[in-house]
């Protein structure tokens, strides 16, 4: 594993992504969607294809006109309604942690009121700035959410680094100027374009310092973990 050029970097501030980099909300968004296609009529969804983009976009993107309203109200209903079995992801929560003290957000294809649901059922305590699909004209995969995220925390986008485990979502972050992480935790490896591609979030540490963020590899010795020194 090699963190590449991000090794070398110090960011002005990290931003992540919610569902699948923070928490695990797959069978929930699956059980959600698939309820969802089966009262409309539609052939079972492949929710992955549309994974980390907004609601609204899937729902534009495969309904007609007169039912996109009533349809995208009907999936956050059902979104809102099942957060069972939504987790926090390994790592997830030292991260946060070791970044109380440094710029950081997330920026989320979640509505604020999913967003918010998400993080409390997984008993998350999130930054303090949190972007969702409400707070954008666009999406991802355009670069608003990042761009949004960059200018709440007063930081350039270009010295951000973006954590993500959607192809549209990294998409997002490098249209954005990001430096991208991507973890495998809902997509395979060969389908991430990224600066740097983890497990998930425990295989490394943020070292906050005056200049800014260092992101290390963390490293496994007589079963306890440390920050390797990569340079």
């Amino acid at each position: 594993m090699d963190l590449g050029r991000l090794a070398d970097e110090v960011f002005e501030a990290v931003i992540f992504d919610l569902d699948g980099t923070l928490i695990d909300s797959t069978p929930a968004v699956g059980r959600a969607w698939a309820t969802w296609a089966s009262e409309y009529g539609l052939a079972s969804m492949d929710t992955h294809r549309h994974h980390g983009i907004p609601s609204a976009s899937v729902v534009r993107a495969v309904m007609p006109d007169h039912l996109q309203e009533a349809a995208l109200q009907r999936i956050t209903d059902l979104e809102l309604a099942d957060l069972h079995d939504v987790v926090v992801l390994p790592g997830a929560v030292e991260a946060l942690a070791s970044l109380a003290n440094a710029k950081n957000a997330i920026a989320t294809s979640c509505t604020v009121p999913l967003a918010q649901a998400r993080i409390a059922a997984a008993r998350l305590v999130p930054p303090s700035v949190l972007v969702t699909a409400d707070d954008v004209a666009h999406g991802k995969p355009h670069p608003d959410p990042f761009l949004e995220a960059a200018r709440r925390l007063g930081v350039d986008p270009r010295r951000c680094l973006v954590i993500e485990d959607a192809p549209k979502g990294l998409e997002a972050a490098q249209a954005a100027g990001c430096f991208t992480l991507a973890v495998v935790t809902t997509t395979p490896r060969e389908a991430l374009d990224a600066d740097a591609i983890i497990a998930d979030l425990s295989e490394v540490r943020f070292e906050v310092t005056q200049d800014g963020v260092r992101v290390r590899l963390a490293e496994r010795l007589d079963g306890a973990l440390r920050v390797a020194q990569v340079s």
